[in-house]
């Protein structure tokens, strides 16, 4: 693998990944912070769980809801989903899966452990992550991908200490097996205690790189750590950086080429303007974004 950098990426901004309430659910938000608002084009970063499911406590249950005008992506850390859309898909999603939605016009869509896994029990962890459209393709029929693990193409560091499974993009010579509406690279990253490895960055991206587990440092420099400073944002002034585990860490790390469009969103709608949100609202009371039965 490519080792070298003959100009590193600066590391833009640090930030945590504290707990948020969204409805009944607590889960962590790096992304929007008060600190960290968006990196263009992407738009918000959830990390939830890990959660105990069991018959008695299944705090992760969405019911049918919509979306318009982004893509939703689902990374499965551990236990077992199940997905239903307007579109007519269903699908249960394992760890190391992901799901991949583009709402595109609009969807309406439920996710939550499935029947079999809350009756055994288990633990369930994920990163919901949204990805912003442009404004051509904020009206595209909408679509949706489930991707096993098994069926990512990986690469591995130098020192074999190092995994990094291609989720969407590309690096290197793999591409990775979800097809995304907008240039993106994301790669899941497992590391074991002293491995390093370089990640390169394309020249047009804005990249980021969130933490799940364990700590890391940054180009020498900075450190990342569980329940401290967890999410860092690079500016696109290099061609990558340096990336040493500390101890056995899980990171994401996404980039893409920012769309520098206007964002207005309200709750599941993510369009260009105040009168966009009010049409994507009426059509989804109208069933212009189709219908799903609670199950």
């Amino acid at each position: 693998m490519e080792n070298k950098l003959t100009k590193k990426s600066t590391v833009n901004k640090v930030g945590r990944s504290d707990f948020v309430m969204m409805g009944d659910i607590r889960l962590r938000q790096p992304l929007p912070t008060n600190k960290i608002d968006n990196v263009d084009p992407f738009l918000l970063l959830h990390h939830y769980g890990p959660f105990e499911i069991s018959s008695r406590h299944n705090p992760l249950d969405l019911g049918p809801h919509p979306h318009r005008g982004f893509e939703p992506a689902t990374i499965l850390l551990q236990g077992e989903q199940l997905h239903r859309d307007s579109l007519g898909n269903e699908s249960i999603v394992k760890a190391g899966d992901v799901q991949w939605t583009t709402a595109g016009r609009g969807i309406v869509h439920a996710e939550g452990p499935s029947k079999e896994f809350v009756e055994k029990g288990g633990v369930l962890e994920g990163i919901q992550l949204w990805v912003n459209l442009p404004a051509n393709k904020k009206m595209i029929p909408a679509n949706y991908q489930h991707v096993r693990k098994e069926e990512f193409p990986e690469k591995t560091s130098d020192d074999g200490k190092v995994v990094m499974r291609v989720l969407a993009g590309s690096l290197s010579d793999l591409k990775g097996s979800i097809q995304a509406q907008t240039d993106v690279d994301l790669y899941f990253i497992e590391g074991q205690s002293e491995g390093e490895v370089v990640i390169h960055v394309k020249e047009s991206h804005q990249a980021s790189l969130y933490l799940i587990e364990g700590s890391v440092v940054i180009n020498d420099v900075i450190f990342l750590k569980k329940n401290e400073n967890q999410f860092a944002t690079f500016e696109q002034d290099g061609e990558g950086f340096r990336l040493k585990i500390s101890e056995d860490a899980k990171l994401l790390f996404f980039s893409g080429v920012p769309l520098k469009e206007k964002v207005v969103s309200y709750g599941p709608y993510v369009m260009n303007s105040q009168t966009e949100i009010l049409e994507a609202m009426r059509d989804f009371q109208m069933g212009k974004m189709g219908f799903l039965p609670r199950n």
